[in-house]
């Protein structure tokens, strides 16, 4: 098999996520994981309403997710432990020559081991999601998370230094034996290395440097670029070091590529107790699916606008919705870390129930052989519960 990770731009049967269930991530009070809950529900929601939604619940949030979702959200039972589904669910690929759909299992060691992190029991997602939907798994030693790469399908691929070749994750990688591993698993001729991510994103419940919360392709030669534009935080000085480094890269076609500035919104810290440091809320952090764009939203109606308006330039054709992402934000993520997308293989189904899988399904407690992945953290920083529903 010849496998190709497409863009997020290409058609797609399916988003995928996890529901929350309590443990540090989610937050300590009752108003913390209301809060979390109702984050990840409308997300769901949002969603929904453009292409099918398969939540994977822990059999102890199954009462909840139940209230809380909608009914055209599927729910599949499984043990649970995290939620980042981009990051410990499976990338998918396609093999085009076959029409094949595979999912890559990284290796996945919560973005580092650090102590605090629990992720055995959605260690094994990634290969009961390729089972669920007859995906062929192409396993991976590379440690490695999907929320760390953005492609444009056609073969460029953005990579961090930090994460990648984080010792941490991969003490023996250089940036050779990388790019021959996404060669092999995603298909990407060329990779665009940056040097590190946004400064939040290096504390102790970081990911020490995801690309997808710093730059994506929105199409192949066009790269939407977080633009921190206030001086008094550490990312305006970042995030202007990144631009002149990509405004002189080529991708997989040898075009220069054309930059366009997604502009960070005006708060600088929470203001609600957050003592972690400086927010890295952005925009960037948005998922594309089908004829819909999910954008990230901050509270502050200019720049909401400013950033949905980009949005919508850089996906033609496609409608802005936008969802409160601080809640998400403020455990270590945005709506492109919860989500992720399973490519169409054939002509587009119609909205339904996972093919191949009975409805609600259970699904075993562990794949032997799978690898961990990590929690995010405690809530630092979140604004007031917004919770639909009563735990």
């Amino acid at each position: 098999m010849t496998w190709r990770m497409p863009a997020e731009t290409a058609p797609q049967d399916r988003v995928w996520m996890a529901f929350p269930v309590e443990g540090v991530t989610l937050g300590d009070s009752d108003s913390e994981r209301q809060e979390g809950y109702a984050a990840w529900t409308a997300v769901a929601t949002a969603v929904a309403a453009a292409i099918p939604v398969t939540m994977l619940v822990d059999p102890s949030e199954t009462t909840r997710a139940r209230r809380m979702l909608p009914g055209e959200v599927e729910i599949v039972e499984t043990p649970v432990d995290e939620f980042w589904m981009r990051d410990h669910g499976p990338t998918f690929v396609i093999d085009d020559e076959t029409g094949r759909l595979g999912a890559v299992d990284w290796i996945f060691n919560g973005w580092g081991a650090p102590e605090w992190a629990q992720w055995q029991k959605s260690a094994g997602h990634a290969r009961l999601i390729a089972e669920a939907v007859g995906a062929e798994l192409v396993p991976s030693l590379l440690v490695n998370e999907g929320g760390g790469i953005h492609v444009d399908g056609e073969g460029t691929v953005l990579l961090t230094d930090t994460v990648q070749l984080d010792p941490r994750r991969n003490p023996f990688a250089d940036r050779a034996r990388v790019e021959a591993e996404m060669a092999r698993t995603i298909g990407a001729s060329t990779a665009i290395w940056l040097p590190r991510g946004l400064t939040r994103d290096y504390d102790e419940f970081g990911t020490n440097g995801h690309v997808d919360i710093v730059a994506t392709l929105a199409s192949p030669g066009r790269l939407l670029l977080h633009d921190q534009r206030d001086p008094a935080h550490p990312d305006h000085v970042v995030t202007r070091e990144l631009r002149a480094l990509l405004a002189e890269q080529t991708d997989a076609a040898g075009r220069r590529l054309e930059i366009i500035d997604l502009p960070a919104p005006a708060t600088l810290r929470s203001g609600t107790g957050d003592d972690e440091g400086f927010v890295d809320w952005s925009y960037v952090n948005h998922l594309v699916t089908n004829d819909t764009v999910i954008a990230c939203g901050f509270g502050e109606q200019r720049a909401d606008a400013e950033a949905a308006a980009i949005l919508a330039g850089a996906y033609p054709g496609r409608t802005v919705t936008t969802v409160d992402a601080r809640p998400i934000f403020a455990r270590g993520g945005g709506i492109h870390c919860i989500t992720q997308q399973q490519p169409a293989t054939t002509p587009r189904r119609a909205r339904g129930p996972l093919a191949g899988a009975p409805e609600r399904a259970a699904v075993p407690e562990r794949v032997e052989g799978s690898t961990p992945r990590q929690a995010r953290g405690p809530v630092a920083g979140a604004p007031g519960s917004t919770a639909g529903g009563a735990a």
